[in-house]
């Protein structure tokens, strides 16, 4: 007998999205409107959001008949409807709980994988083409194929017989300085306009909940209710694995006061050190570590740091560990706290005094830098297992 369920392990149900954030729009979509009074342009709203998220059509045409069928009770004994199994099916809500509690289990849609020319380049030790004039054309055939999705439709709406032309190129030139960047040139490019381009695009992009679809002219689709949050987001996931998928040791930052410029890449324990410090903020934090930490890894990690601003990262952090220098005394040991503040004082970092040791690698700084963040994230779980900060960080 049919079940009540869609056949979610369909190819159709791979996630073109990452899955906190459907997650996440998915829900805000859903607080728009009370449980079972929704209307069509509500409907429509789910039903571009699984058009854009997942590979398949399955996903908003089930949801779509899932909205148009009727719930019976097997106790019922004057339901009329003709289908013995209505009881058992879904209406729309009911399809959404059930997507949401499959979404860890749906497969994640990836690039293709190489093709048997590539497989045999690959195979006889010959190169694949994957250098820095392909890594553009990739990412401007991306912002092309994303305009056309609405995602920058609110600073670079589609053309429309109806409506003004906008001067792409203009806009890009009042942002990065650079003229005659529209249309997108890749070949034409230095680093520093192409890296320019990515960022720009980041704070242009917003993601819309609604479309309509103008047909005079063959006009297409047009786009409405921006969110910036979702559609940054959106747009750094994708920028991220287009960069990671050719070798660019550089990122789009998810968080911090860098979010959305590109930073360098790091491995995956330092990694996930930069992510704690960067969301944990202490709920008695009135000394502004939190932002000084945030400002110190933002000077650290940025694509153009130099010598002089990892300096300034190292300085900063040792400046909140100089606060705690009392705590770390007591709950680490005197030893490893006067060896904390030596490295600090005497290697030409915090001072410049006669004598200090200024002739290091600035490898040094590196060592330095991580040392002391892993060293303040040790003093935040100290703090917060103290009962007057409450046991807990927030």
């Amino acid at each position: 007998m049919p079940g009540p369920y869609p056949d979610f392990d369909s190819a159709d149900y791979q996630l073109r999205w990452p899955r906190d954030l459907f997650a996440r729009e998915l829900a805000a979509l859903r607080r728009a409107w009370p449980s079972g009074q929704m209307v069509s342009s509500e409907v429509e709203r789910i039903v571009f959001l699984l058009d854009e998220a997942f590979l398949g059509q399955a996903p908003s045409d089930e949801y779509t008949q899932a909205t148009k069928s009727r719930s019976f009770s097997f106790n019922d004994p004057w339901g009329s409807d003709p289908d013995p199994w209505a009881s058992q099916k879904l209406d729309g809500d009911g399809y959404l709980d059930a997507l949401v509690e499959r979404l860890p289990e749906l497969r994640e849609h990836h690039e293709p994988r190489p093709y048997w020319p590539d497989r045999q380049r690959a195979h006889r030790g010959r190169e694949v083409p994957g250098d820095e004039t392909t890594v553009r054309r990739r990412f401007a055939r991306l912002i092309e194929e994303q305009r056309e999705a609405g995602l920058f439709g609110r600073e670079l709406p589609p053309d429309c017989v109806d409506a003004d032309p906008v001067d792409e190129a203009d806009m890009l030139e009042a942002r990065l300085g650079i003229p005659g960047l529209w249309p997108l040139k890749p070949e034409n490019w230095d680093e520093d306009t192409f890296y320019g381009l990515i960022e720009v695009f980041h704070d242009l992009a917003a993601r819309p909940r609604e479309r309509h679809f103008h047909s005079y002219s063959g006009c297409g689709w047009h786009y409405d209710v921006f969110n910036t949050d979702s559609g940054r987001a959106l747009y750094r996931w994708r920028i991220n694995r287009l960069l990671d998928r050719a070798g660019v040791q550089l990122r789009l930052a998810d968080t911090g006061e860098d979010t959305g410029r590109l930073v360098r890449v790091t491995d995956p324990g330092r990694a996930d050190l930069l992510e704690r410090a960067l969301t944990t903020h202490r709920a008695d934090d009135d000394t502004g570590v939190t932002e000084r930490v945030r400002h110190a890894v933002s000077l650290y990690r940025r694509r153009d740091s130099t010598e002089h601003d990892k300096r300034s990262a190292v300085i900063a952090l040792a400046g909140i560990l100089e606060e705690r220098r009392e705590l770390i005394r007591a709950e680490v040991g005197r030893k490893d706290e006067g060896a904390l503040f030596t490295l600090a004082n005497e290697f030409a970092v915090r001072h410049q005094r006669r004598g200090q040791q200024g002739d290091y690698d600035p490898a040094f700084l590196d060592w330095m830098f991580w040392w002391y963040l892993g060293t303040v994230e040790l003093t935040e779980t100290i703090l917060a297992r103290q009962p007057e900060a409450g046991g807990q960080s927030a």
